[in-house]
């Protein structure tokens, strides 16, 4: 593999959370987004550039930027609504590469034209697309519920419930008609 052959080995640059696999867990109607932490451990600036095999695909920010020393970035890598199909395998990937950041940063474009491909290293991501449980999808509706709850006047909330054992559960469905959501 082109990519593996000429990756350093790990701790040689910034390393990257998660590892391996980019997933993305929702039903791909609206914008998905995951996220990356890159961290630099080195005691140099460092630079990188995330890279995609589906550009229309995906939106990434920031997708390049310097990394100060002994800190750390958090990338939030989007993807676009699709049509979903749970048969098909995803082939998207990633490839973070890195390098010491040079003395002037101020045209990156110019840095990467010009970097050296021994002094990239490299670090490829595969994407996972899950369809949530049935369990992801009722946290999610008490999610909605709950912030919608909080939002609601206390006076007329306190009318609608009841000291029974019941009434949250009331209360939820209630208010997931009135969002426009069904239990279905």
């Amino acid at each position: 593999d082109y990519y593996t052959s000429r990756a350093r080995p790990p701790g040689a640059g910034l390393s990257l959370e998660p590892q391996h696999e980019l997933k993305f867990k929702e039903l791909f109607t609206d914008v998905v987004t995951a996220n990356l932490k890159l961290s630099n451990p080195t005691d140099r600036k460092m630079c990188f550039k995330v890279k995609t095999t589906a550009p229309c695909s995906y939106c990434v920010r920031p997708n390049s930027a310097v990394i100060d020393a002994g800190t750390s970035i958090n990338v939030s890598v989007m993807l676009q609504p699709f049509d979903y199909d749970p048969n098909e395998k995803s082939k998207h990937k990633f490839i973070k590469q890195s390098m010491l950041a040079p003395a002037d940063t101020s045209d990156m474009e110019a840095v990467w034209k010009d970097a050296k491909p021994e002094e990239l290293m490299h670090l490829k991501l595969r994407c996972v697309f899950e369809l949530p449980t049935e369990n992801d999808m009722l946290y999610d509706r008490n999610k909605i519920v709950s912030t919608t709850a909080t939002k609601t006047d206390s006076s007329v909330m306190s009318k609608s419930v009841s000291p029974s054992s019941e009434a949250p559960v009331i209360l939820q469905i209630e208010s997931l008609f009135f969002l426009g959501l069904s239990l279905r």
